[in-house]
């Protein structure tokens, strides 16, 4: 509630409580009581800075955000020659491919949903169940990952289940940069 309109419930509380009888002048003070209470939590909230920050909503400010974090997580992934050396190693062993891209999952929704880092709403999920937010932290940071590394030559297509695997490698990293970089600077 702005300063403004607080002030202004003040007054009409305090004009309020010259015109009734003692009983509703002890209720009209319970009032100011409480909206006192409300002022010192927004004054204490406004003093949080990014943190503490309600999130709702994923426009194009968010999702340049998650390409941001992705970046900047990816970016060591891209350079690294150990990442191929993982996709090759996906390769040979799909169960540790599914489950990098299972706990890559977990990880980006406990960032953005359960580490309490923001207050992150979700807001008209797709098909009433999968949050806006998270399908994008998803799709950019793992589109992210493929763009870099096939754009870097980093991975080669003629090669497909170390490309995919290097590409999952380097998912897991970026997503979590992906949720950082949208919920830190709050929006």
């Amino acid at each position: 509630m702005p300063e403004r309109e607080l002030d202004q419930l003040f007054d009409e509380l305090e004009a309020l409580e010259a015109t009734v009888d003692e009983d509703a002048r002890e209720r009209v003070a319970a009032a100011r009581d409480a909206a006192e209470d409300v002022e010192d939590e927004v004054a204490s909230l406004e003093d949080r800075g990014a943190f503490g920050n309600v999130i709702h909503g994923y426009d194009r400010a968010d999702i340049a955000e998650t390409f941001l974090g992705s970046l900047l997580f990816g970016i060591p992934m891209a350079v690294e020659s150990g990442t191929t050396e993982v996709g090759a190693f996906f390769a040979t062993h799909p169960v540790f491919l599914l489950g990098t891209v299972a706990a890559t999952l977990a990880v980006a929704h406990g960032v953005l949903y359960v580490a309490d880092i923001q207050d992150v709403r979700v807001k008209d999920p797709l098909f009433g169940l999968v949050p806006r937010r998270f399908a994008g932290v998803v799709t950019v940071s793992l589109g992210t990952a493929v763009v870099l590394l096939t754009a870097w030559g980093r991975i080669d297509w003629d090669d497909p289940a170390v490309a995919l695997g290097a590409c999952v490698a380097a998912f897991f990293p970026m997503a979590i940069g992906a949720a950082l970089g949208d919920i830190l600077p709050g929006s």
